[in-house]
């Protein structure tokens, strides 16, 4: 299966890119520029490209990102510190985001005659992220269907999606993923922060999987503060 993996830059999408290029023909990587305060991320999408040897598009969406104002990613708001369940983690939405990146990575798909189009949503995204769900997958392929039907056939390939970020670590370990080449953190900083929602899930994804975590973060204990409050 051809495919064209959306990258990000984070574990879980680089995770991603090496399933797909040990278990299928990867073709390429997409990212996309969208006014993230976060931007750093892109350049380990690029690293991995770079390591798996297929080309690395990024997609300049900055304008569209700026017309979905008011999410913390993008805007001058604070990125809220811990758990990743949290009411609060609803300022890190960034509306219609993964619609619009995948429309545009279908199109591209298309054009290039390529098979399927991979995102690396999973089950912890659900509680704050709508077009992370199930039923959005479902949808937008649906819609995707009627949108290419007599032109192109292409799959919305979501391996992860009803798994969580520990069985994504599981899986990218297997496949060789060099986790400490990712980036996950929302505030941007020199290192991870270990306090926003992101950082908390990534530290607690590694103790769950029980695989050794390499990624420096500012403070690598409060994940375990976070869970006590919310009562994991």
């Amino acid at each position: 299966m051809d495919t064209i993996v959306i990258c990000s830059g984070g574990l879980d999408s680089v995770s991603l890119a090496h399933k797909v290029a040990a278990e299928h023909t990867l073709k390429g990587l997409l990212s996309f520029d969208y006014g993230q305060r976060h931007s750093k991320e892109l350049g380990f999408a690029a690293a991995c490209a770079t390591r798996l040897g297929v080309p690395h598009s990024v997609v300049d969406i900055r304008a569209i990102g700026a017309a979905l104002g008011g999410s913390a990613l993008t805007d001058d708001i604070a990125v809220p510190d811990g758990h990743y369940a949290e009411e609060t983690m609803k300022a890190t939405i960034v509306p219609n985001r993964n619609a619009i990146m995948l429309s545009i990575g279908f199109g591209m798909a298309a054009a290039q005659k390529v098979d399927a189009v991979a995102t690396a949503v999973h089950g912890g995204d659900h509680f704050i992220y709508p077009d992370c769900r199930p039923g959005f997958i479902d949808a937008f392929q649906a819609m995707q269907d009627r949108a290419l039907e007599g032109y192109a056939d292409i799959r919305l390939y979501t391996p992860y999606v009803t798994g969580s970020k520990a069985d994504i670590v599981t899986d990218g370990a297997a496949h060789g993923t060099p986790f400490g080449e990712t980036w996950s953190c929302y505030k941007g900083g020199a290192n991870h922060c270990g306090r926003c929602g992101t950082c908390v899930e990534r530290r607690e994804a590694f103790h769950l999987a029980g695989v050794i975590d390499p990624t420096l973060y500012d403070d690598p204990d409060f994940w375990l503060t976070a869970l006590a409050e919310r009562g994991a």
